[in-house]
C-alpha cells in the first residue's frame, strides 16, 4: 500500500569484479523491480554489475536457481522488515496499527510483490506468493483475534485487508498514485476501518 515514489535501486559495491551470491541476488530483486521476473537474464545482469558470466556461475548452476535465491532473499528480508518491526509491540491494536504503517511505506518491497504477481504461474514464482500471503494472512487473523474478534470475523476481516493491500498495488500499477497528504489520510482510512475499535 504505497503512493510514493520507489527508493532507487541499490548498487552493488565495486569489489574487484568478485561478487558474492547475495550481490547477485540483490541484482535479480533490482531487475525485478524495474522490469519484471521475465528480464532477468545472466548475460545482462552481468553488465549491469560490471563483471563476466563466470562470476555468476561461480555461484549458480542457473537461471532459475539465481531467482529462486533472489526471491528467498526479498522474502526473507521482508519478513524481517515488516513483522520483525512490529512484534516487540505488545498491544494487539497498536501492533496492527504499526503493521499497517510499516506495509504502507515499504515501497520497494511493494514494487517486487507487484511484478512477481504478474507472474503467478511461474514456477519460482508460485511457491513464493502462496507462501507469503498465507503467512500475512495468517498474521492478520492472529492478530485480529488478539484484538478481540472471533475467529470467524478475524479471518474474514484479514481477508479484506490483504484484498485491500493487492488492490492498491494493482492501482499503482495503473499509475493511480496518490499524493502524499491524499496517500497518508487514505492509510488512516484503513486503520480506521479494518483495526476493531476497543
Amino acid at each position: 500500500m504505497t503512493g510514493v515514489a520507489a527508493a532507487p535501486a541499490t548498487r552493488v559495491p565495486e569489489r574487484g569484479g568478485r561478487l558474492s551470491a547475495s550481490d547477485w541476488a540483490q541484482g535479480a530483486l533490482d531487475v525485478i523491480a524495474e522490469q519484471g521476473v521475465a528480464a532477468v537474464a545472466v548475460e545482462p545482469l552481468a553488465r549491469r554489475l560490471g563483471v563476466t558470466k563466470g562470476s555468476f556461475y561461480w555461484h549458480f548452476p542457473s537461471r532459475d536457481a539465481l531467482l529462486q535465491a533472489a526471491l528467498e532473499r526479498w522474502e526473507q528480508v521482508e519478513q524481517e522488515t515488516v513483522f520483525g518491526s512490529v512484534e516487540a509491540v505488545p498491544e494487539p491494536r497498536e501492533r496492527l496499527r504499526a503493521l499497517f504503517q510499516v506495509v504502507a511505506h515499504e515501497a520497494r518491497s511493494h514494487i517486487i510483490y507487484s511484478e512477481l504477481l504478474k507472474a503467478p504461474e511461474h514456477p519460482t514464482v508460485k511457491p513464493v506468493i502462496e507462501r507469503v500471503s498465507a503467512r500475512r494472512l495468517d498474521y492478520l487473523t492472529a492478530s485480529l483475534r488478539q484484538a478481540g474478534l472471533g475467529r470467524v470475523e478475524a479471518q474474514h476481516r484479514a481477508r479484506l485487508a490483504y484484498a485491500a493491500y493487492v488492490g492498491f498495488l494493482q492501482l499503482n500499477q495503473l499509475h493511480q498514485r496518490l499524493q502524499h497528504d491524499e496517500f497518508e489520510s487514505y492509510v488512516e482510512h484503513v486503520m480506521a476501518t479494518l483495526i476493531p475499535a476497543p
